[in-house]
């Protein structure tokens, strides 16, 4: 008995953090948010292919694990900062994606009053500060949220999500800055898909990896496989605390890949098919995930198919909402636009 005990404990112990932290509830609730990311962006894509949505969007379709993983030890009063590729983020930290379909069709139910549109979203009341159409727009605003948080003692944590291209602004310099010097309860995650725009890392940043560039600013860099959950959450949950304990900023790099062009005016000629294809055959965050589920027993195939039918359903909920919404009326075209004044 004490024998198969001891085996029992160590199998426990060698299972990777996220099986280890979370329970098998929460972690089915991870992968049916992965789903709900990557269901919501084809539905977008669909809407925008019929003429449903104009203008463009940034697709993240590929980069589930990162968002999730991420998002996972936050509380509702923690606080994120977005990117213009940042639908992912926005559900894995409490969004409604019938707001969110509103949002993008330019209604006034959408959460900007259908003002913002796919590059801008925003829900405050779950610490969603918004995304952000400029490259590195949302590192400075990250910090700022941050020294609030210190200033009053709010115990909140900030996490600021940018992509690759971001690393080489001044304003990810400056702000890391200012972050290390003040100690301040922000982390900074680079979402490397490989590309900013058309261009790769390998040609447009000079150090091998964007983590190395946390020793400049004396803060911990970590990088972690964007694709594997379980990594992206340990690096989360390790920076989380770091911040809340008052040790000040981290650095993740969630190496990771989009499915998709830059946006949908992107011909994507840049890369090879077998490239693309190699990701998604081989290291698709869903599959990789679903597959880690299945072999530590915490769901089974009918498990998976019932989130898949539970997802759907709610995605064409989401759009059917959407479409029924009323659109802005034009005698209302500079309300919602700008913070009311008392």
């Amino acid at each position: 008995m004490a024998t198969a005990r001891k085996l029992a404990d160590e199998q426990q112990t060698n299972l990777p953090f996220a099986y280890r932290h979370y329970s098998q509830e929460q972690l089915k609730d991870v992968l049916r948010k992965m789903y709900l990311i990557r269901r919501f962006e084809e539905g977008a894509e669909d809407s925008y292919m019929r003429g449903l949505i104009h203008g463009t969007m940034h697709l993240s379709i590929g980069q589930e694990a990162s968002a999730m993983g991420i998002c996972m030890p936050l509380t509702e009063q923690d606080q994120i900062t977005s990117t213009h590729r940042g639908h992912g983020h926005c559900i894995a930290k409490g969004a409604d994606v019938k707001r969110m379909f509103a949002e993008f069709f330019g209604k006034t139910t959408g959460y900007c009053k259908g003002r913002g549109g796919s590059m801008h979203i925003a829900d405050v009341s779950m610490g969603n500060l918004g995304a952000n159409g400029i490259v590195a727009g949302g590192i400075p605003i990250a910090v700022g949220a941050a020294l609030s948080a210190k200033r009053m003692k709010t115990g909140k944590v900030v996490i600021s999500f940018f992509g690759d291209g971001a690393n080489n602004e001044g304003a990810f310099h400056e702000a890391l800055n200012m972050a290390a010097i003040w100690k301040l309860p922000v982390i900074f995650v680079c979402e490397n898909n490989g590309y900013g725009m058309s261009t790769s890392t390998a040609r447009s940043t000079a150090v091998k990896n964007i983590a190395d560039r946390a020793a400049a600013y004396s803060m911990p860099g970590v990088i972690v496989n964007g694709n594997i959950f379980s990594e992206v959450a340990e690096a989360a949950h390790a920076a989380v605390e770091r911040a809340r304990a008052g040790e000040g900023p981290t650095l993740i790099e969630s190496k990771t890949y989009r499915y998709r062009g830059h946006s949908k005016s992107d011909r994507n000629r840049y890369r090879t098919k077998e490239e693309i294809d190699d990701w998604i055959s081989n290291r698709d965050p869903i599959a990789l995930f679903e597959n880690e589920l299945k072999e530590f027993g915490l769901i089974d195939d009918k498990g998976i198919e019932d989130i898949r039918e539970a997802v759907r359903v709610e995605i064409e909920a989401g759009i059917e909402f959407a479409k029924a919404s009323p659109s802005p009326e034009a005698a209302d075209l500079e309300q919602f636009v700008y913070t009311e004044m008392a």
